[in-house]
Formats: C-alpha cells, structure tokens, sequence
C-alpha cells in the first residue's frame, strides 16, 4: 500500500504547485508585461488618479448632470458577481412594466432640470438591460437623446457636451465590425473634468 501511496501523494503534492502556483504565476506575469491595462482589470482612472471604475463594467448614474448607461439587471446593480440577463421576454407583463417605469424616469429627469423631453423615442438601450446586465456602454442615440437635460444642468451648452461625447465614441472596428458605442464612465469623468 506505501508504494502505491507514496507516489500518487507526490504526484498530487507537485501537480498541485505547478497547476495551482507556477503557471498562474507565469500567465499572470505574462499578462502584466504584454497587457499590463487589461490584467489589470482594464481600469479606468479619474483626474485624482484613483481608480473610478472597468472599462468593461457599468456604473450606476442617477443624477441628471451624468449620461446614464443601460438597466442593469444585476442586484444590487452592475455586480459583476451576479452577471445575467433578465430573462424576460418580449410578451413579459414584467419587461412591459419595468420599461414603462424606466421610461417615466428618463422623462422626469428632463423635467427636473426644468425642460421638457425630446420628442424624439427613447432608444432601447435605454430602458431595456444587456444580457450580462453589467454593459457600460450605449449607442450614440442614446447619449444623443440625453444631451440636452446634462448642457442644462451643468450649465454649458449642448454643442461642448455633444463634442465630450463625440470624443468617446468608439468607431466600429474597421469601419464594418460592431456597432459604434459611447462608454458612459468615460464620458462622465471627462464631463466632470471639464466642470465638476
């Protein structure tokens, strides 16, 4: 029985140093060398140089001198440990009121700073989550149709906040890959940088 024993116990002993020690050890410092913004969590930082959020998940914006991103359909909201989808479908009874509530909401915002909403509709990103309901983006309609509730309560015009917005809009991928899309922490931040 030792003899049997003895081996499968080292086995087990270095297999679990090189599996579980050494070669997340390389990966890792492989990563931090040829990806050092990506190991890292592809972090995004703010003018005082501390961290403010991901580039890869949302953040939650409720006051109206932010651009809003999607519904996250985490609890509490834009946990990256509990990324799913909604699971609701078109003929839910739910989704129907859960975007009925998201629509007032975004039409009350324009309200609270004293204007009336675009009559132009309300994109879909804005009110409906994504399926791992963490995205931090939204599509160029949706911050183009936020555009004038943020100028009026920041008190600068729609054009500058406009140009903040056109400067964080990431193209498809060589033109035809994707879809163009607006990072909403990055926006924010650059609006706060511009007049806190």
């Amino acid at each position: 029985m030792r003899a049997l024993l003895r081996p499968a116990l080292v086995c087990c002993l270095v297999f679990s140093v090189v599996t579980g020690i050494v070669y997340p050890a390389v990966v890792g410092g492989v990563a931090s060398l040829l990806f050092p913004r990506q190991a890292s969590g592809s972090a995004i930082r703010g003018t005082d140089g501390r961290i403010a959020g991901s580039r890869l998940v949302g953040q939650p914006f409720t006051s109206g001198r932010y651009l809003w991103g999607r519904p996250s359909a985490t609890t509490p909201a834009y946990n990256a440990a509990a990324s799913s989808g909604s699971n609701l479908g078109p003929t839910s009874a739910v989704l129907d009121s859960l975007v009925r509530a998201r629509v007032a909401t975004l039409r009350a915002s324009y309200t609270a700073v004293g204007l009336s909403a675009p009559g132009d509709p309300i994109p879909v990103d804005l009110v409906t989550a994504s399926g791992s309901g963490l995205d931090p983006d939204i599509s160029p309609a949706s911050a183009r149709w936020q555009v004038a509730r943020i100028a009026a309560a920041r008190g600068v015009s729609r054009e500058r906040v406009q140009a903040i917005i056109d400067q964080h809009t990431e193209r498809p991928w060589l033109g035809v890959v994707g879809d163009a899309r607006v990072h909403v922490l990055a926006v924010n931040l650059a609006l706060d940088a511009e007049r806190p």
